[in-house]
């Protein structure tokens, strides 16, 4: 892929995230239908619009793209090169209880590497984006650099099901070790937007068990840390999408050493 293209692709994912992002806030607050989808999962009305109405400008633009959807599936060839991955309401439990924590996330994958992605907050009017190469912020139609830092010590704690790694790690007993809560500030936002913020320096890193190839909660969230130069591995340390599957993702690679010695010691029975 050209640079040219991965630039015009970045575009559209922004414009994607937006387009989603402009039906999450135009809905919220509403009476909303809800989908039943097992295991007290659900989706909303609103999570359907905005998923209708970023594909019809991923399918627009890129009519030959196959699009993996939260909601919607799967469409395209099984085997293409390039498939976008999108997560039109990432916090529909939060939203449901008109809670403003959401996000609308669209990533693509070329090959086995996720390219483009953008990461949008439908209430800021932000959107978080990379074209594989630099991760920016835009706000009213400016672009800025995105900067991460360690120095809020916030971190997230996904502790939303799946579990794949439990009995042996659970998410949620991070929050009650000494050294966690002594060093740094645990937060549960419960939407992928907070590992946007890690590549924003507005949280210090951002922890979650799982599978997460081709996920689409996190293929953008993962490849804007990369881009803006966070510390992204799995739970053991290791390449994302090996192994355990889970992710780590710090601003800095103390933080990042400081969660793996605390995932490790969990796993070793605290010794």
């Amino acid at each position: 892929m050209s640079i040219m293209n991965r630039e015009t692709d970045a575009q559209l994912a922004v414009a994607a995230a937006q387009a989603g992002a402009a039906v999450v806030r135009d809905m919220y607050g509403a009476s909303l239908g809800r989908v039943d989808k097992g295991g007290g999962d659900f989706a909303t009305a609103a999570d359907l619009a905005a998923e209708r109405a970023i594909l019809d400008v991923l399918t627009s633009a890129r009519p030959d793209d196959a699009v993996t959807g939260e909601e919607s599936g799967d469409t395209g060839a099984a085997g293409a090169a390039r498939r976008w991955l999108v997560d039109p309401l990432c916090g529909t439990h939060n939203y449901a209880a008109r809670n403003m924590l959401v996000a609308v996330n669209v990533a693509l994958r070329v090959g086995s590497e996720v390219v483009v992605a953008a990461s949008a907050d439908p209430f800021s009017g932000e959107v978080f984006w990379t074209d594989g190469d630099r991760a920016r912020l835009r706000r009213d139609g400016v672009d800025e650099e995105l900067a991460p830092s360690s120095d809020s010590r916030l971190v997230d704690v996904n502790i939303d099901p799946p579990f794949p790694n439990a009995p042996g790690f659970r998410a949620v007993r991070l929050l009650a070790e000494p050294e966690f809560e002594g060093r740094l500030r645990p937060r549960v936002v419960s939407t992928t937007l907070a590992v946007a913020w890690v590549a924003a320096g507005r949280r210090a890193a951002y922890v979650t068990d799982g599978h997460l190839r081709d996920s689409v909660h996190f293929a953008a969230g993962i490849a804007l840390c990369r881009a803006a130069g966070c510390t992204v591995t799995g739970l053991h340390g290791q390449p994302t999408h090996t192994g355990a599957g889970g992710l780590i993702v710090a601003a800095d690679q103390r933080t990042h050493a400081l969660l793996l010695d605390l995932v490790k010691r969990q796993e070793s029975g605290g010794r």
